[in-house]
């Protein structure tokens, strides 16, 4: 069995460098290159205290054997529950698996895996193939440290993640949301949405798209009517409800959510400030998912292929794994829009698709 010391040897660094990798010491700094070669030689040399890391030893010396099985990593926990939007994600991604002979290990969240040395005896307990993250909430550090990795990995909404990626082009679904609006002949127009993968709103590709569509059509953009919920559902009824009491007279005519989760609070809280939808303020969100065509009124959404991306996802990791070089980087699938009363409403006064 191999040691410490063997795995300082391999890489060119001292016994206390290695330990404290292993260990997850952050008493002193250690470059993260570094930590990318010691888990690795970790990998080559074989170092868990565990059958698994056994089994990869005697498939060092008799060639890989597949183990058949992917992990998952998902960005918050109640993906792993009923999500109407990620839940038919997973289980399209599932049922290629299944179809292929493959089965997902574990689906865990960033916070379950927060370190190098959880994420590699995560991989290695469950001697997994494959990785599929979903959601922007992976820190780059253990990011960096997978793709120093020999697995297969894919992504699923995981913008700037720098692995190969399964998605729909939001900037372009969100600017046709928006264009949709326009031609109804809103001029104001807000929005309710949540950041991007830097943290900040502006780095959200929904919002870059709903910003884009105003500048194409020469129509100013009210920071005062731009609601930031940070994707928690509960702020966007609170917030939407300020901005209505605060801008009596001067609301913005329409909404542009980012999401349907988001937009059925912001609803709500329009219906109780007895304003009308679609009359006062119309409203169109993203994801179609099936709560939309039961709103009141009828939430107009752009569709997008929830199972099918999982599907795709599934095809490209599998495709990794038979050696098959993918030829792009990110794997974008086809929207719709799906317009339904709560935005067909022609500021002229007669409603219009």
């Amino acid at each position: 069995m191999s040691t410490l010391k063997d795995i300082a040897e391999l890489v060119g660094v001292s016994v206390s460098t290695v330990s404290r990798v292993i260990n997850n010491d952050t008493s002193r700094h250690v470059n993260p290159d570094t930590k990318i070669k010691v888990w690795n030689a970790a990998r080559e040399l074989g170092y868990e205290p565990n059958e698994s890391a056994r089994r990869l030893v005697r498939n060092q010396k008799e060639g890989p054997i597949m183990s058949k099985k992917i992990g998952c990593i998902v960005a918050s926990t109640q993906l792993r529950d009923d999500h109407p939007y990620f839940s038919p994600i997973l289980t399209g991604l599932n049922r290629k698996l299944v179809e292929s002979g493959y089965s997902l290990a574990f689906i865990h969240t960033p916070e379950e895996v927060n370190t190098e040395m959880v994420l590699h005896q995560m991989i290695h307990n469950h001697y997994i193939d494959g990785l599929v993250i979903i959601g922007d909430e992976m820190d780059q550090a253990l990011l960096d440290y997978i793709k120093a990795t020999s697995l297969a990995v894919v992504g699923i909404s995981a913008s700037g993640s720098g692995i190969p990626l399964v998605d729909y082009d939001r900037i372009s679904a969100a600017k046709a949301a928006v264009h949709h609006l326009i031609a109804q002949g809103h001029r104001k127009i807000g929005f309710v949405g949540g950041q991007g993968h830097t943290g900040e709103l502006k780095s959200e590709e929904r919002y870059q798209g709903y910003e884009f569509a105003l500048y194409e059509a020469g129509i100013p953009l009210d920071p005062t009517w731009i609601i930031n919920t940070r994707w928690q559902v509960d702020k966007s009824y609170e917030c939407m409800t300020d901005l209505l009491e605060k801008h009596q007279g001067e609301a913005p005519t329409a909404m542009f959510a980012a999401s349907d989760l988001l937009a059925i609070p912001a609803m709500r809280a329009v219906i109780e400030c007895n304003l009308r939808i679609p009359e006062d303020i119309a409203f169109i969100a993203m994801d179609n998912i099936d709560l939309a065509q039961y709103t009141s009124p009828p939430l107009s959404s752009v569709h997008v292929p929830k199972a099918e991306i999982g599907m795709v996802a599934a095809k490209a990791l599998l495709d990794q794994l038979q050696g098959e070089s993918i030829l792009t980087t990110k794997i974008l699938l086809p929207h719709e829009m799906i317009l339904r009363q709560s935005s067909i409403f022609s500021r002229a006064g007669s409603p219009r698709p």
